[in-house]
């Protein structure tokens, strides 16, 4: 590991009118220890003085411009169309990220040269003040249970929570690998579209130390369109063919999760946990843990 060199990590924001929160997502970058970041604002032609706000900071952002695009997806495109890093992720201007996780998430890419993508699996929830609400504990990630509805938390789904994109890290070679863009064809749940793109080639590490967060203060896409992206993520989980769960093993599979959430990253002896694969119902699911003195990879599982 001391031999791999630390890599860039090319952020995106994109911004429209969201100027009341913008300054301190940008901070939340800005102000990580480490330094190896490339930093680009997208932002739409914003009424509310958040250009301002963005110019404020011109001298430390990589690339930043003010002018009409076509929504956030665009503008995340032409965001990383601009970058070059290794590690890629976007931060809404309304998110955060914790002031430890670019530290984390280079460790964990250098350290283990095999993982292609990340997210945490304790996602915080910000309020309106950018206080943390809420840490919450998703268990592991899995193809097969991503494709089933694993994570697609609604009403006749064993679901538990979404990936959160926040939280959300991977290398520049799997995004070009799985089409190098977002599609824009989707209004809101594009980076859903994408898990389930990145999905097809690489496994998702989950991670114990939390990332990032999302902020809820009502007035944003995500709470007033939220019908529209469970369309999207629905349509796209239904254009792999193995959703929705049969009403039988999507019981059988919440009562599981039910029980076994609080073990599932829990030490399990090789052999039994093969055991539990060959059911069908527990799936492998590959976690970064802080073991005393470095990151290390366990297994947990998922349903």
């Amino acid at each position: 590991m001391m031999d791999t060199p630390f890599p860039t990590i090319s952020i995106v924001t994109p911004s429209y009118n969201q100027g009341q929160f913008l300054e301190e997502s940008i901070c939340s970058v800005l102000a990580q220890s480490y330094r190896n970041i490339e930093y680009i604002v997208i932002d739409g032609a914003s009424s509310d003085g958040s250009a301002e706000i963005i110019r404020k900071y011109a001298g430390r952002l990589t690339y930043w411009v003010s002018e009409p695009d076509k929504g956030q997806y665009d503008a995340i495109n032409k965001g990383f169309a601009r970058t070059t890093g290794e590690i890629m992720a976007w931060l809404n201007s309304d998110d955060k990220y914790t002031p430890w996780a670019l530290t984390v998430v280079a460790d964990i890419f250098r350290r283990f040269p095999q993982i292609e993508w990340i997210t945490s699996i304790h996602p915080i929830r910000w309020n309106e003040r950018g206080q943390a609400i809420d840490v919450d504990f998703t268990g592991g990630f899995n193809q097969h249970s991503f494709l089933r509805g694993g994570n697609f938390p609604v009403k006749g789904s064993h679901g538990r929570r979404w990936i959160q994109q926040e939280s959300t890290f991977w290398r520049r070679s799997l995004w070009e690998r799985a089409g190098g863009r977002l599609d824009c064809s989707l209004g809101l749940a594009a980076d859903f579209e994408l898990w389930a793109r990145l999905f097809q080639h690489a496994d998702l590490y989950g991670v114990s130390a939390p990332l990032g967060g999302f902020r809820e203060h009502g007035d944003q896409k995500s709470v007033h369109q939220r019908e529209q992206y469970l369309r999207e993520a629905d349509q796209t989980l239904r254009g792999y063919g193995k959703w929705p769960c049969g009403i039988g093993q999507r019981l059988v599979r919440d009562i599981i999760w039910k029980v076994f959430r609080q073990h599932s990253l829990a030490a399990i002896p090789p052999q039994l946990r093969s055991l539990l694969h060959r059911t069908g119902l527990f799936y492998p699911a590959p976690v970064a843990v802080w073991k005393g003195k470095e990151w290390e990879l366990i297994t947990g599982f998922v349903v």
